[in-house]
This record gives structure tokens, C-alpha cells and sequence, in this order.
């Protein structure tokens, strides 16, 4: 097998790479942030896999991070937990509802982690006599870390993460750069993302912006092969042929990527553009026609609903819906498999603190409550809690949402007024919530929680088990304190049921309120595991008992604002 050296050094150490027969695919942006590079990268992986391969992919993130878990909801959006413990980029969480393969460690990687690498190797002395600097050594290590990601697929698609002009995201676009004289024209592919934004005073599509971030891209030494123009409506062929004059491209290779309904039209939306035949003429894949009749299936049902039902997600990060993804897209999961049209209100847990609860959540037919962390907002979520419990409104709790049902038990079940977490109240007198045994030593932040994928077993006759249908499951973990068992007993007695817990019984997984029609609360984040081919047994349940409380109510309830899946 052919070897190419890339980046001979001084000492006639090299960085060798083999000539593979996997192909890559690399996803920059252009213009501005938030135009859906990941779901765009997402889609494409959805439409490969339907023609056979086995498609991967590989997010890059330029900030010096070492992963996400230790910044704000509201900066960055949700942090996406894999089964392996990985806490990473929310854009991995839409590779794994549209791709089969299961994201991790190796699907996502900052910049943090690649100086990390490399000052830990100059310290071992990895590069005596050498002067250590972002090429090679930087760049050196990117394509390391791509070729990790890529080993046994037939395709890899790595998105870069921000935008093209960027500082921070220089090293990535060199590496990328480097990669087609590397591998040879016949491996390699670039998809550029850009905006065609529409005028309203000039009532036109504008293509100057495209242009220029093109240029900026040619630059930079990458002439992108495919262009993605995001636009909120279709592009005329005259259009396509103005950009492909000025961007140099083909114009077969100018792709509309418009607004849609639903972000699960989108696979479906770029067949029709040809963009999965344009990439597998370019790569010199020879594939069948896709199978695309599951995301037409999936789509028909989205825009074709049998009623109506209204969720309120009471949280404390509801200013940015980022935050939030991944539950965002479980629900119209469990929407698409019940027949159902979702309409979803963001509640502010901290403004619900100062609000008529029974006012405020009266349009209601399911309640959730997110995780989060802090004290901030919690009053909130509890009192959201109780309009639930009594008055027999579906609700599930996870994670932290969890921890404010057993708050709101024990304070008005059980006469614990006082009860709270350690996590808010260190020295309460009833911590009906506290930091797990393991966790007690630790001292630092980043990447030290209880992560990844953990097994429960269901107690038999549950809600739990009717939905999973089995007696033991596997779901993602994110927290540090759990259910205090000197409490479960008593919270037992008062009607708050452990249904689910560790196999060794000493950790709280699942509880249940009996007699209510609908109560449960995870320490896990069961939306992390949700897809829309596979909706998770929890959605499909609280959506389904949504749909039955909306019909015994029988009233036609006020229009809230309408769930709109979006990237």
C-alpha cells in the first residue's frame, strides 16, 4: 500500500498517512455563524448512508475549550453527553439523529485538545531538536485526529466549526487545505456553506456576500467544490449560474438549501437538489439510488397531524432554545409518533416564581422540566411541580427535573418544608438531594460528573417498563448529586415510587407518583437517545398521555407558539 510523508521536519520524522480508500468530505462556513453547517453535514450523512456506505462524521471546534462542558448553556447550547462520557458539541447530537452510527470521544475535537496533545508531547520530549510551531506540528495533529475519526468508514464528513475569517479557525483550514495534496483530488471534497440573504427593499436575493466569503475561502488555499447557499427560498437558475461565474464552481454544484417546515425535509430537500449524486460523482463513489422512503415516511407524518396537543418546557435556559436541543427535537420525535402536532412554550422558571402557576400553565396538556443546574430559577420548576401533581397534568422531570419532584414531594408529601438539594442549601436539614458518594472529592470541573451510558432495571408493572418494554435499559448520564436514600422510604410511603434503579440498588434512576396519570422523573437525559426513526419510549409515552389529557378535557384550547424544528 502507497504511503505519502506529509510535512517532513528537520529530524526526518514525518506524519505518514496511508492512501485509504475512505473519503473525506470537509464542511466550512461562510458569512455569518448559525446558518446549519451541522445539520447540512447531518443531512448529507443521512443521504450516503441511504445509498449503502457507512458514513461517520467529525466536528472541529476552534475554541481553546477542551470540550464544552464547563460553558454556559446560554454561550454555546446544550452540551451533547455520548455514551462513552463524552461531553461535546450539540452539532453531534444531529449526526446521531440522522446517521446510524453512534457518536464519540473521537467524533468531536477542539482546540483545546489539540495544543493540549501537542505541549504534552513536547514535554515528553516528542520533538527534541525541533521548534515547536502551528505548522507543522498543529496542523500535524488535526489530521491525526481526522484520520482517528475516519477509521473503518467508507466516508467521513468533518464540519469546521465558526466562520471563514475567523482567527481561531486558521490551523483547521490549513490542515483541511493540506489534506487534498495529501490523499489526491479523488479523496477529498470541500462544501462550502454560505448565505444568499433576500432584500426586502430591493425585493432580491443578494449573492455578493457568498462571493466575497468564497473568495475569502480561495484565499486560504481551499477552492470549495460544492456550495450550500442558505436562503429562505428556492434559487432561480439564473441565480445558481451568477454564482457559479463569480465562485468558480459548476453550476450543478450551487445547491438551494431554503427554509423547510421541518429539519427532517432537509435530506429529502438535497436529493431533489442532486447534491448526494454531485458528491459521489466528484469522489468517484459508485452507489445505487438512495432509500429515502423512512425520512419521506417521517415528513408526510410531520405535516399531516391528527390533533394537537401544547407542552410547556419550564426551564432556566429558555432564552436561547439552544439549549434545549435535543429535547426540542424529542418532542416532535414523540409528536411524529404519535400523529401529533406539538405546540411548545418556553416557560422562564425564574419569571414563573413571580406568576399565577395555574394561569401561566392552564394551556398545558404535558409539562417538562429540563435539566439544568444552580439555584437560580428552582422555586420555579418546583411550583410547576405541584400544579402538576395536583391537578393530574402529565409531566416528566429530567435530570434536575428529577430533583425538583422529590423537592416538591418531600416538602409537601411528606411536611419536609425546608427539604431542598445540597446542591442550593449545603446545610439544610433535610437534603433530600446530595452529591453522590464518588463525587465528594472531586475538585475539578471539566469532564469529572457522572458521564455517559449507565444501566437501570425497571421494576415490573411500572410506567417505565410498559414503555421500554424490557426490564433493564441503558440510558446517558450528566450530574454529581442524586436521590438521598436516608429519604427514598419515606418518599415511597408518601407515593413517590423508585421504579428504575442501578443494578446494585443504591442509585435512584426512575421515580413514579402512583395514582397520578402521568408522573416520572429520570436522572438520566433519556432526549439524548432519542431519533427520529426511534423516538424514545418516554416521548412516545408523555406525548401519547398529552393526546389522551387534551381529549378527556374536551375544550379547544388558546393557539401557544408552535414547535418549529430549526438548526
Amino acid at each position: 500500500m502507497r504511503l505519502r510523508r506529509i510535512q517532513q521536519t528537520e529530524d526526518g520524522e514525518g506524519f505518514n498517512v496511508e492512501r485509504a480508500k475512505t473519503k473525506f468530505i470537509f464542511v466550512t462556513g461562510g458569512v455569518v455563524s448559525s446558518l446549519g453547517k451541522g445539520l447540512a453535514a447531518a443531512s448529507l450523512g443521512a443521504l450516503l448512508e441511504a445509498r449503502g456506505l457507512k458514513v461517520t462524521l467529525l466536528k472541529m471546534d476552534p475554541y481553546i475549550n477542551v470540550d464544552p462542558g464547563t460553558m454556559s448553556p446560554t454561550q454555546h447550547g446544550e452540551v451533547f453527553v455520548t455514551d462513552d462520557g463524552t461531553e461535546s458539541d450539540l452539532d453531534l447530537g444531529h449526526y446521531e439523529r440522522f446517521v446510524q452510527t453512534p457518536m464519540g470521544r473521537r467524533n468531536n475535537c477542539t482546540t483545546g485538545q489539540i495544543y493540549d496533545t501537542v505541549i504534552q508531547k513536547e514535554r515528553r520530549g516528542d520533538y527534541l531538536g525541533a521548534t515547536v510551531q502551528v505548522i507543522p506540528h498543529i496542523t500535524d495533529e488535526i489530521k491525526r485526529r481526522i484520520l482517528s475519526a475516519a477509521e473503518g468508514s467508507d466516508l467521513i464528513i468533518v464540519e469546521i466549526g465558526g466562520t471563514v475569517g475567523d482567527i481561531e479557525s486558521l490551523p483547521f483550514l490549513e490542515a483541511v487545505r493540506e489534506f487534498r495534496w495529501d490523499l489526491g483530488r479523488e479523496n477529498v471534497l470541500y462544501v462550502h456553506l454560505t448565505l444568499v440573504p433576500f432584500i426586502p427593499t430591493a425585493g432580491e436575493l443578494k449573492t455578493k456576500p457568498t462571493q466575497h466569503s468564497v473568495k475569502e475561502l480561495t484565499g486560504l488555499g481551499i477552492q470549495p467544490d460544492i456550495l450550500l447557499c442558505r436562503c429562505d427560498r428556492q434559487l432561480e437558475k439564473k441565480l445558481k449560474a451568477k454564482i457559479a461565474h463569480f465562485c468558480n464552481v459548476e453550476e450543478n454544484c450551487v445547491i438551494s438549501a431554503p427554509d423547510v417546515p421541518t429539519i427532517y425535509e432537509v435530506p429529502l430537500r438535497f436529493h431533489d437538489e442532486g447534491f448526494d449524486q454531485r458528491v459521489c460523482e466528484k469522489l468517484n463513489i459508485w452507489t445505487g439510488e438512495p432509500n429515502l422512503s423512512k425520512w419521506r415516511r417521517i415528513v408526510k407524518t410531520a405535516q399531516n397531524p391528527k390533533v394537537t396537543v401544547n407542552v410547556a418546557v419550564v426551564g432556566k435556559y429558555v432564552n436561547l432554545q439552544d439549549s434545549y436541543k435535543s429535547l426540542h427535537e424529542a418532542i416532535a420525535h414523540g409528536a411524529i409518533a404519535n400523529e401529533a402536532r406539538v405546540t411548545i412554550d418556553y416557560v422562564d422558571s425564574e419569571e414563573l416564581e413571580k406568576q399565577n402557576v395555574e394561569e401561566r400553565l392552564a394551556n398545558a396538556h404535558a409539562i417538562i422540566v429540563p435539566g439544568g443546574f444552580g439555584e437560580r430559577g428552582t422555586e420555579g420548576m418546583i411550583r410547576a411541580v405541584r400544579y402538576a401533581r395536583e391537578n393530574g397534568v402529565p409531566i416528566l422531570g429530567i435530570c434536575y427535573g428529577l430533583h425538583m419532584m422529590v423537592i416538591e414531594a418531600a416538602r409537601n408529601l411528606l411536611g419536609l418544608k425546608r427539604a431542598n438539594t445540597s446542591e442550593n442549601s449545603p446545610d439544610g436539614p433535610d437534603p433530600v438531594i446530595h452529591i453522590m458518594e464518588s463525587q465528594k472529592d472531586v475538585s475539578k470541573k471539566g469532564g469529572t460528573m457522572r458521564l455517559g451510558a449507565y444501566p437501570a432495571t425497571l421494576k415490573a408493572g411500572s410506567v417505565a417498563s410498559s414503555l421500554y418494554r424490557k426490564g433493564r435499559i441503558s440510558e446517558r448520564h450528566r450530574h454529581r448529586f442524586e436521590v438521598n436514600n436516608a429519604y427514598r422510604e419515606r418518599l415511597e410511603k408518601a407515593g413517590l415510587v423508585a421504579t428504575g434503579v442501578s443494578p446494585d440498588n443504591n442509585l435512584v434512576e426512575i421515580m413514579e407518583l402512583k395514582g397520578h396519570p402521568w408522573f416520572l422523573g429520570g436522572q438520566f437525559h433519556p432526549e439524548l437517545k432519542s431519533r427520529p426513526l426511534d423516538c424514545h419510549p418516554l416521548f412516545r409515552g408523555l406525548i401519547r398521555a398529552a393526546v389522551q389529557r387534551r381529549s378527556e378535557l374536551g375544550v379547544k384550547r388558546p393557539k401557544v407558539r408552535e414547535l418549529r424544528s430549526v438548526s
